[in-house]
């Protein structure tokens, strides 16, 4: 269905939008989507860099008869 919609339905698809939700609100929403994004990428980033900076080791608990099957 969607296969079908070109360049002509996506602008009237974006003036309905637009004629019914307002240029402020519209433009409000894309900034805290914006917002949310840049939050998102951050905390992906602290927590990666936390993952990195953690000096743990890690301990192979495999019983010995089961580290040959694999």
């Amino acid at each position: 269905m969607l296969n079908n919609i070109g360049p002509v339905g996506l602008v009237l698809i974006a003036v309905v939008v637009l004629v019914l939700f307002g240029r402020g609100k519209i433009s409000g929403l894309m900034g805290e989507v914006g917002k949310g994004i840049t939050a998102f990428k951050k905390g992906v980033d602290d927590s990666t860099k936390e993952l990195k900076d953690a000096d743990v080791a890690v301990k192979d608990v495999t019983p010995e008869d089961e580290k040959d099957k694999a």
